[in-house]
């Protein structure tokens, strides 16, 4: 904000991971705001609420908000039964307070924010095209020759692509994605959120998904996270730039080649650097480390805390993989159901989901005497 010196900062959500954020996330947000309209009073702040967000809890310090010159839309507004329009307009202005465009405020819209389109062959995307075709309407009524339309959306876009592990669709079961002609041609630019990875949308520079600033699963450890700098002349855009933004705190996956055998996974871990002295709790890593299971180790997570000791990091994720074929007990098998099988079968099959091969000697003599043991406690008390 201060070396680039922009005129609006858009924000498209989600605003917070969950609906019930820590009183931390929202003081840290808070802080955010008080900071920018201190650092640069003439900046145009406009934000909407997301899927992940309560549109409740956003809308809650609205009038505090507009009085600082925050624009902040959590929900689809209303007056009464109709859309509160006017609440979704805000001015793009220039360092001099000269308005040179016009921005839809759009939240992330519910199935029941939406009108009943009911002979549409997709009504909840018509009922999106609907509630956009509304707003823009408004704000070309408002808007003088040479001034922009822009639009901020909360949504799935079809074709676009999704982070492992990390999101998924939102609208109707995740089944509706959006047609870029949402959006009409005389929108000169339209900044979403949702989807982590930054890309445009239809092949149009103008339609364009950000992506998250920082990394919201281990997937995306290695991606060059950004935020997009937007250039406008008049009506048309001029040209979208991205900016890198800075990770201070470090995203390691140990191995980085994948999945290893514990032992040599335990090796990696004691090889990595020890804990700089006096290092903030915030700057420890988050790490992911991955291992290869050849047999049952109920000590896994032990072994692997035990080589990290001294190291600094954040343990985030244990993922074990295993050699078996992967198949539930309860898959249908036509030679047999479940109830018709001999516990020992059972104990075989899951032994064969986890593990390549038959179960060894040992422990299917104790699994014999667990089940012996089971038997005499049912004679004893029926």
């Amino acid at each position: 904000l201060l070396v680039e010196r922009p005129d609006s900062l858009l924000v498209a959500g989600d605003i917070y991971d969950s609906a019930n954020p820590p009183a931390s996330a929202q003081a840290m947000f808070y802080r955010f705001l008080s900071a920018a309209r201190r650092l640069r009073p003439d900046l145009d702040l406009v934000v909407i609420g997301g899927n992940h967000d309560s549109a409740a809890r956003l809308d809650a310090p609205h009038p505090l908000l507009e009085a600082i010159g925050v624009h902040l839309v959590g929900g689809l507004p209303r007056r009464g039964a109709d859309v509160d329009v006017e609440r979704l307009l805000c001015p793009l202005t220039d360092a001099r307070g000269a308005v040179r465009g016009w921005a839809v405020a759009m939240p992330f819209l519910r199935p029941a924010d939406l009108p009943r389109l009911a002979d549409a062959e997709d009504p909840l995307v018509a009922g999106v095209a609907a509630r956009y075709a509304q707003a823009l309407e408004a704000a070309r009524a408002r808007r003088k020759p040479g001034q922009a339309l822009v639009a901020l959306g909360h949504c799935f876009m079809g074709g676009g692509r999704t982070s492992d592990r990390s999101e998924r669709k939102v609208l109707g079961g995740n089944q509706h994605a959006l047609p870029v002609d949402v959006f009409p041609d005389d929108v000169a630019y339209v900044a979403l959120g949702h989807l982590h990875l930054a890309q445009a949308v239809g092949g149009q520079d103008r339609v364009r998904y950000c992506g998250s600033p920082l990394p919201l699963s281990m997937a995306e450890a290695k991606y060059p996270h950004q935020v997009l700098q937007v250039t406008l002349s008049g009506a048309e855009l001029v040209a979208v730039d991205a900016l890198p933004t800075p990770r201070p705190v470090p995203f390691l996956r140990l191995p980085e080649e994948g999945p290893l055998p514990l032992d040599r996974v335990e090796a990696r871990l004691r090889a990595l650097p020890d804990a700089p002295a006096h290092q903030p709790g915030w700057k420890r890593p988050f790490l992911e480390v991955r291992v290869q299971l050849e047999g049952p180790t109920p000590d896994l997570r032990r072994r692997v805390e035990a080589a990290l000791v001294g190291k600094g990091t954040r343990l985030v994720r244990l993922e074990a993989t295993r050699g078996g074929d992967g198949t539930s007990l309860a898959d249908p098998d036509p030679d047999a159901r479940l109830t018709q099988l001999e516990p020992e079968a059972v104990f075989r099959r899951r032994w064969a989901r986890d593990h390549d091969g038959d179960p060894p000697a040992h422990l299917l003599q104790a699994f014999h005497s667990l089940i012996e043991q089971a038997h005499a406690a049912e004679e004893v008390d029926p």
